[in-house]
C-alpha cells in the first residue's frame, strides 16, 4: 500500500490571493451573503429521533412541503434503501492490482509549491497557447507593451477557463473553444492606475473576455498540440460581440435596455467559467461572477445577486453607461446565463439561454434521457446557492443536416427548470459540524427536483415566469430550495450516469447568523469542500427524484473530517477545494482545485468512481505560483488544463512578477493552456 503523500508546512499558506478576489468575483468572500431566506436544511427535516429503519420505511411514501410557496410536491425521490440499490453498493474490496485503477496508473505528484506545471514521472508537456497568441488573420504578435483592443480582439484572450475539444474532418486537427473569465489589469498593464484606467486598457479589457475558438494540429508521435492560426473556424467572441437572448424570458421587459428595446439583443459575454459540450456539438459556457462588472447598484436593481452600490473595480461605467446600473438598470439582467456557441459556423450568433435560468452559472453540463431529450446540470458558485436541472421537452435529432442543425440549437429554449432539495437520513444530532461520519457511516439521503418554470408558466407562487427566470435565485428560496457549500462544476457519468457536483467551500458556514451544518454539507467553517454523488430515480435524468451521497470530504487525510468513499485515507493524495470536474475515457473523476487550502499549489487530480479501488485519488499535475487550474480534459492519450491567473499574488504587477511561468524571467506572465502526455506515446495512466 502506499503511503500518505506529505502535506507542506503550514508556513506556506493556502488559499487565493486578495488579488484573485478583487479582479475575478468582485472580493464577493468579503460581501455579506446574498442569501438572507431561511429554508430548512438537509439535516432539518428529519426528526432527529428518527433511525435509519424507520426512514427507509417511510421515505417512498414522504412528501415534501415547499416552504413559503406552501405547494406540495410529491417526493419521488428513492429512499434510503433504494439509494444502495441506485448506487450498486459500496464497492470498497480494495483488492485487485497494486499500480491503481486503469487510467490512474501513474506516480502521483506531490504536493508543492514550485513555479511551473509539474507533471508526473514518465510525462511531458507543452504550452499549447498563450494570452496574446494570434488566432485571427490579421492579428499581429502579441506585445505586452504595445498591446491595443484592435489586437487583442484577434488575440486569444486572458484567463482561459472552461476548455472543450471537437473533432474535426481534417487529419489530426481539432477544435480547441476557451472562454475566458475575467481579466487582472495589475497584471496586464505596465504602471497600471487602478483609480484612472485608460480607454484603451478598458477596451483591451473587453477583447480579452469572452471566447476563443482556435484549431489545433496533434503530432502523431506525442500528445503535443499546437494552434492553427488563421483557420477559417478561428474565432474571438468579446464583451461587445453580438448575443441573442433565446427562449420564454426573451423580449421581457425585464431585459430590454434603452439600446435594445427588444430585450433580445446583447453585447458581450462576461465572467466565463465552467461550461460543457453538448451531444448536438456545441459548447455551453456560464456566465458567473457577472454582478461585479455594474456599478451604482440598489435594492430595486439587485434582486439578490450582489451588484455593488459604488464605483466598479474596472471602471468601465465611465466608457460605457450599460455597466452603470443607475442608467441602465435592466443591462444586467443580460448576463448570468448559459450562452450556447456553435464553433462550427464562424458566422453563427451565439445565443444566450434563458430557459436555463440566471444566477453565477459555474457549468452546464448536458446528457440525454432514453427517449432523446437534453437534461442540463447547472451549479450557482455562492456561498449558501443551488444547484439546478433543466429537461428539455424536444428530442434531440442525430443528423447532420441542416435541418437537424437548426432544430438542435433550438433544444434548450423549451422544457423545465428544477431547483434542488435534500434530505438526510441522519437524525440531526449525529450531524455536530465536525464532518464526523453518522452511525450509518456515509453522509446519505434523497433528494427531489422541484420545478420552477415550464416554457411561460410559472411553479413560484407570486411570481411569472419570466421573474423566475430572470430571477432564479429568488425563486429557488420561495420553494425551499438546500443551500449548499458554492455548488461549482456538475458533471454526469458517461459510464453510470451518477452525477457529481463540486462544492468548493463554504467558511461562513454555522458562523453566527448563518445556516449551520446538514447532512450535505458536514463541516462548519468548511475550507476545504466536498464531492456530492447522486442516481436519479429510477436511472431516468428526467426524473423527478434522487438518492446522493457524498463521495469525497476533502482536506489533509490525516484529518478525521475527510472521507474519500470508503477508501484508505493513508492512501490517497491530499485534496482541498474541489472547483472543475471531467470523467476520462474509463469512468474516473478528474478535479482541478481552486485555492487550496494544505499549502501546495493548486492541482489536478484522478480519482475512481467505480470498482474495488473506488475513493483510490491520485494527483496528476501541479500549476505554477499564484495560478488556478482549469478546464481540465481527459483523453486517451492527453490531458489539457487552462493555467489560469498565474503569478496572481498580493502585490504582483507587470513589473514585479510573482511567477515567470510560462516564458522564464524577463517576460509577462500570461495565461496558457497545457496539454500533458506519455514520453512513450502511450495512453494516459494504464
Amino acid at each position: 500500500m502506499r503511503k500518505l503523500l506529505p502535506l507542506l508546512s503550514s508556513n506556506h499558506a493556502g488559499g487565493r490571493s486578495a488579488l484573485t478576489c478583487r479582479y475575478r468575483c468582485g472580493d464577493a468572500c468579503f460581501h455579506e451573503v446574498p442569501n438572507t431566506s431561511d429554508n430548512e436544511y438537509a439535516g432539518d427535516i428529519i426528526a432527529g429521533a428518527l433511525s435509519r429503519r424507520s426512514v427507509m420505511r417511510t421515505a417512498a411514501a414522504a412528501t415534501v412541503v415547499a416552504a413559503a410557496g406552501g405547494a406540495v410536491v410529491a417526493n419521488n425521490a428513492p429512499s434510503a434503501e433504494a439509494a444502495a440499490t441506485a448506487f450498486g453498493g459500496h464497492g470498497h474490496g480494495h483488492g485487485g492490482t497494486t499500480d491503481g485503477a486503469r487510467g490512474l496508473r501513474f506516480t502521483p505528484v506531490a504536493p508543492n509549491t514550485a513555479d511551473q506545471v509539474t507533471v508526473p514521472e514518465g510525462y511531458a508537456q507543452n504550452v499549447v497557447i498563450r494570452w496574446g497568441e494570434p488566432i485571427l488573420r490579421g492579428a499581429p504578435a502579441f506585445d505586452a507593451d504595445k498591446q491595443t483592443a484592435r489586437a487583442q480582439a484577434g488575440q486569444f484572450g486572458y484567463n482561459n477557463d472552461f476548455l472543450s475539444l471537437l473533432p474535426l474532418r481534417e487529419h489530426g486537427r481539432q477544435v480547441l473553444v476557451a472562454n475566458h473569465e475575467y481579466t487582472d489589469e495589475v497584471l496586464m498593464f505596465r504602471n497600471y492606475d487602478a483609480a484612472n484606467p485608460t480607454r484603451e486598457q478598458v477596451e483591451i479589457a473587453w477583447a480579452a473576455h469572452g471566447l476563443s475558438v482556435v484549431v489545433v494540429q496533434e503530432e502523431h508521435r506525442s500528445g503535443k498540440l499546437t494552434p492553427v492560426s488563421r483557420h477559417y473556424l478561428n474565432r474571438r467572441l468579446t464583451a461587445t460581440s453580438e448575443f441573442r437572448l433565446t427562449g420564454p424570458a426573451a423580449g421581457s421587459d425585464l431585459l430590454k435596455t434603452s439600446v435594445d428595446p427588444t430585450g433580445t439583443k446583447v453585447l458581450g459575454t462576461l465572467n466565463n467559467c465552467a461550461g460543457g459540450t453538448t451531444p448536438w456539438g456545441t459548447i455551453l459556457s456560464g456566465e458567473e461572477n457577472f454582478n461585479q462588472y455594474f456599478a451604482n447598484g440598489s435594492s430595486a436593481t439587485d434582486k439578490r445577486y450582489g451588484l455593488g452600490t459604488t464605483a466598479t473595480e474596472r471602471k468601465w461605467e465611465r466608457f460605457d453607461k450599460r455597466f452603470d446600473a443607475a442608467q441602465e438598470p435592466n443591462e444586467s439582467h443580460r448576463f448570468g446565463w448559459v450562452v450556447e456557441l456553435d464553433p462550427y459556423d464562424p458566422d453563427s450568433t451565439p445565443r444566450k439561454r434563458t430557459a436555463l435560468g440566471r444566477f453565477k452559472h459555474e457549468a452546464a453540463q448536458p446528457r440525454l434521457t432514453r427517449d432523446g431529450r437534453p437534461v442540463v446540470y447547472m451549479g450557482d458558485d455562492e456561498r449558501f446557492d443551488y444547484f439546478y436541472k433543466f429537461v428539455s421537452s424536444k428530442r434531440m435529432k442525430k443528423g447532420n443536416s441542416r435541418s437537424d442543425r437548426e432544430h438542435n440549437l433550438t433544444l434548450l429554449d423549451e422544457g423545465t427548470l428544477y431547483v434542488a432539495k435534500l434530505t438526510g437520513d441522519s437524525p440531526a444530532a449525529e450531524i455536530d459540524g465536525t464532518g464526523k461520519l453518522p452511525n450509518d457511516g456515509e453522509f446519505d439521503g434523497s433528494g427531489v427536483w422541484i420545478p420552477l418554470a415550464t416554457g411561460d408558466v410559472s411553479h413560484v407562487e407570486g411570481m411569472t415566469a419570466e421573474e423566475v427566470y430572470v430571477f432564479t435565485r429568488l425563486a429557488g428560496d420561495k420553494v425551499g430550495a438546500t443551500k449548499m457549500d458554492r455548488p461549482e462544476d456538475v458533471e454526469p457519468s458517461p459510464r453510470s450516469g451518477r452525477v457529481y457536483v463540486a462544492l468548493t467551500n463554504n467558511t461562513d458556514r454555522g458562523k453566527a447568523g448563518k445556516a449551520g451544518a446538514d447532512e450535505a454539507n458536514p463541516r462548519n467553517l468548511n475550507k476545504h469542500g466536498q464531492i456530492l454523488e447522486l442516481a436519479e430515480h429510477w436511472d431516468d435524468p428526467a426524473s423527478d427524484g434522487f438518492a446522493w451521497r457524498l463521495f469525497l470530504v476533502a482536506g489533509d487525510p490525516n484529518d478525521p473530517a475527510t472521507y474519500f468513499a470508503g477508501y484508505p485515507k493513508e492512501a490517497v493524495s491530499p485534496i482541498s477545494c474541489p472547483d472543475n470536474v471531467a470523467f476520462d475515457p474509463h469512468g474516473n473523476l478528474w478535479i482541478s482545485t481552486d485555492g487550496a487550502q494544505l499549502g501546495s499549489h493548486d492541482g489536478l487530480f484522478g480519482v475512481a468512481t467505480q470498482g474495488e479501488r473506488r475513493g483510490e485519488l491520485k494527483q496528476f499535475l501541479t500549476v505554477p505560483k499564484g495560478a488556478e487550474t482549469c478546464g481540465p480534459i481527459i483523453q486517451d492519450r492527453r490531458v489539457l488544463v487552462a493555467v489560469q491567473h498565474p503569478g496572481e499574488i498580493d502585490g504582483a504587477t507587470v513589473d514585479k512578477p510573482a511567477s515567470v511561468w510560462p516564458d522564464g524571467p524577463g517576460r509577462i506572465v500570461r495565461p496558457s493552456v497545457v496539454a500533458v502526455y506519455r514520453k512513450d506515446g502511450r495512453d494516459i495512466g494504464v
